[in-house]
């Protein structure tokens, strides 16, 4: 197999088993780097396993169905893999403090469905950075922290 199609594999598993319907918390030991950074519009960037992992654990605490999918083939050249997905989730959790622009107080019920792309790259067969950019506008209207102009 390629570099191009191992490197697609991994990102594939990761994408089923840490974004995925059912989150596996042992798939950020396997297949992240120790000091892995994990950066999207919404959040803080996170590095490391054990700050990936807490940011997902709290993610899918505030939100139980959360769930992204690919939205297109992954597209792979040397270390990056792209891809293309869709997700979100229902606050059903508790208060959930994570977004730059403000905080969810506890089960709020308010849904969030958005897009993004992101670009992974890889180093030895682990993922040593997820760099996204998802519509994260839509996701804060819809979760009602900040209003359609």
């Amino acid at each position: 197999m390629s570099t191009a199609e191992t490197n697609k594999a991994i990102v594939g598993r990761w994408f089923t088993e840490f974004w995925g319907d059912t989150y596996n918390p042992a798939v950020v030991d396997d297949l992240a780097s120790p000091d892995m950074l994990l950066q999207y519009s919404l959040h803080e960037p996170r590095r490391g396993r054990e700050d990936i992992k807490a940011f997902m654990g709290d993610f899918r605490a505030a939100f139980p169905d959360l769930s992204f999918a690919g939205a297109a083939d992954l597209i792979a050249e040397g270390d990056y893999v792209v891809g293309r997905w869709i997700g979100g989730g229902t606050h059903t959790g508790p208060a959930f403090v994570d977004f730059l622009i403000g905080a969810l107080p506890a089960e709020t019920g308010r849904k969030m469905r958005f897009t993004g792309t992101t670009v992974l790259r890889l180093k030895d067969g682990k993922i040593v950075e997820e760099l996204g950019l998802d519509d994260g506008v839509t996701a804060l209207q819809q979760l009602g922290l900040i209003r359609k102009a």
